[in-house]
């Protein structure tokens, strides 16, 4: 084997291993916030978390991904450990499709057979790949390209390798070094390095398949324990990943560590047994890269089918080495957990759901605030306070969480969805602000013994239920994700400027006639400012949800588009909550 070809071994690899991650990357992409969904619709039927395992990871081509997520949903407490270790069996099975597309290249023959050999099919599959990508506008369709390039760069990468390795059919020196890793132990060894140093077992089993077609070197009680041995090196990424999490985050790693170490020991041992009994004699035959994706896919088959049974026992020993200390108190779950990161669509669903807790922690806090403005309460006045704290926590939180989820490469549909979260967090952190300074005049009014007018209370009152309103519209619309609601807003948004217009002028008669003094009209000035802010965020809410629906980008413009264009129905919604929210003669 000549420089040349080492060089071009490692070109191979190199564009092998990015296809891998293109492909990967570009499969997440498609698949979006789903990934998150399917994962955490988990119950305590192990059978289900096997079969959606395996599918996910079928989908996404990384075991790796899957664990990693696993491990942050349980460090997030989305999940539980009894919940991801049938997941985390059907991870196994679902990245024994990436060996089974691999071994295409070994499909010989002519005709029809020919066609499902990549090296005839790959260059048609990258110009599609292509032109979807450079001419195609719309987002889904760019990403079915690159799903078609990571593909085509795999099977060039396959190729390259190949040829390379073609040197090494008759190099007497490569020829020991396969015979040594016929021993189970250095074979098993080999194949967990190399795979914890590609943090691929896809990688690994593609460089595998490649020098079984094309050196002829590799038998089957060489291929077996390296076979076994990728799927131990396979633990790496998770348990790298669980490093900082929590304990329960932890046992997740520990536990596919655990399946795949026992699962191989038990598999070689009663496997060697009965060849020490039988000496089965296809044991020193050659075998391509389809019997190597038969081996892998039945050895993960057959081990899931006997830890199925024992997932509790399975949970017991990871508790067991992960064990709770006396005294040890969990922190705060960090359901932003940075290890979603590497799936960014599923980043963004947890950004949401965080940030849908916030939404109602904000409605909550201001309801609050308004009772305050009726009937004073220090310890509710205080929640307000601790609550528009925690809501300035989550504001941050959520904030940096996104800045860098923005830096992934996202779709079109999951960047608008990013925007949506930025703007919006920063509306129900106002709105929280604007509950605190309701609280201070409230309990200004308290402190003061000082109260409105009978009929400066019921004009209060009626302006208290209409924000009331607004915001349950608002806050419902961005959590539900319903436009329809979300497009009521606007409207009721403009009554509430008029009942602010009118409160203050009704409050200067008032004052005129001596019936109210300057220091509550400064009061009621403050209200009706926090009230009238209040109602304009929300608007913000609302508006951002309905522009990311119907792609529309610039605020101002957009407003002044939908009064123009639904001029009938905008006024018809105007004058209906202006005849509900009319104030007493």
């Amino acid at each position: 084997m000549t420089v040349h070809d080492v060089l071009s071994m490692l070109g191979g690899l190199a564009v092998f291993m990015f296809g891998m991650h293109t492909l990967s990357g570009a499969l997440e992409k498609l698949a979006g916030g789903r990934l998150e969904h399917w994962l955490e619709k988990m119950t305590s039927n192990p059978l289900k978390g096997v079969a959606l395992g395996a599918g996910v990871t079928a989908l996404i081509q990384s075991s790796a991904a899957t664990t990693v997520m696993l491990v942050g949903f349980v460090n997030s407490g989305i999940m539980k450990l009894s919940q991801a270790i049938g997941v985390i069996m059907g991870a196994n099975i679902g990245t024994t499709a990436t060996g089974w597309i691999l071994s295409l290249s070994s499909v010989s023959g002519s005709g029809i057979v020919a066609v499902f050999n990549p090296s005839n099919f790959t260059p048609v599959l990258a110009l599609l790949g292509i032109i979807l990508i450079m001419f195609m506008k719309s987002d889904k369709k760019k990403t079915v390209g690159t799903i078609l390039i990571g593909f085509s760069l795999l099977m060039f990468g396959m190729n390259m390798m190949s040829a390379a390795a073609e040197g090494l059919k008759d190099n007497e020196s490569f020829a020991n070094v396969m015979v040594m890793f016929s021993n189970p132990f250095f074979g098993v060894l080999a194949g967990a390095l190399l795979t914890a140093v590609l943090q691929s077992s896809s990688v690994s089993i593609g460089i595998l398949q490649t020098l079984s077609n094309k050196t002829g070197t590799i038998t089957y009680s060489i291929a077996l324990p390296i076979i076994l041995g990728q799927n131990i090196g396979s633990c790496v990424t998770a348990l790298i990943s669980a490093v900082g999490a929590n304990k329960s985050a932890k046992r997740v790693a520990i536990v596919h560590l655990y399946f795949n170490v026992i699962g191989t020991v038990v598999f070689l041992s009663l496997f060697y047994l009965v060849n020490g009994l039988i000496d089965m004699p296809f044991m020193t035959e050659t075998l391509n890269s389809t019997g190597i994706a038969v081996i892998h896919t039945c050895f993960n088959v057959l081990v899931t089918l006997l830890f199925l049974p024992f997932t509790k026992q399975l949970e017991k020993l990871a508790c067991f080495t992960v064990r709770d200390k006396p005294g040890d108190e969990e922190t705060e779950v960090p359901i932003l957990d940075k290890r979603f990161l590497k799936t960014p669509s599923v980043a963004i669903e947890q950004c949401k759901t965080v940030a849908f807790k916030m939404a109602k922690l904000t409605k909550k806090t201001l309801l609050m605030s308004l009772d305050l403005v009726d009937k004073y309460d220090k310890e509710i006045a205080q929640t307000v306070v601790d609550n528009e704290n925690a809501i300035d926590i989550y504001e941050d939180k959520i904030g940096s969480y996104i800045l860098q989820v923005a830096s992934k490469d996202l779709s079109v549909a999951d960047s608008r969805v990013v925007s949506n979260l930025l703007h919006t967090i920063g509306d129900l952190e106002r709105i929280s602000d604007h509950a605190v300074n309701i609280k201070e005049t409230a309990e200004e009014m308290y402190e003061k013994k000082v109260k409105f007018s009978p009929a400066a209370e019921k004009e209060v009152g009626i302006m208290i239920n209409a924000v009331t309103e607004i915001l349950d519209m608002a806050i419902t619309s961005f959590v539900t994700l319903d436009v329809a609601k979300a497009k009521d807003v606007e409207p009721l948004e403009d009554v509430i400027d008029t009942l602010r217009n009118e409160l203050k002028n009704r409050h200067v008669k008032r004052l005129r006639e001596g019936v109210c003094t300057i220091e509550l009209g400064f009061i009621l000035q403050d209200l009706l400012t926090n009230f009238e802010r209040v109602s304009d965020h929300c608007s913000n809410i609302a508006v951002c949800l309905i522009q990311i629906n119907e792609n529309s980008l610039d605020t101002h413009e957009y407003m002044n588009e939908l009064k123009r264009l639904d001029k009938s129905e905008f006024m018809d919604e105007f004058t209906m909550y202006k005849n509900k929210y009319v104030l007493p003669d």
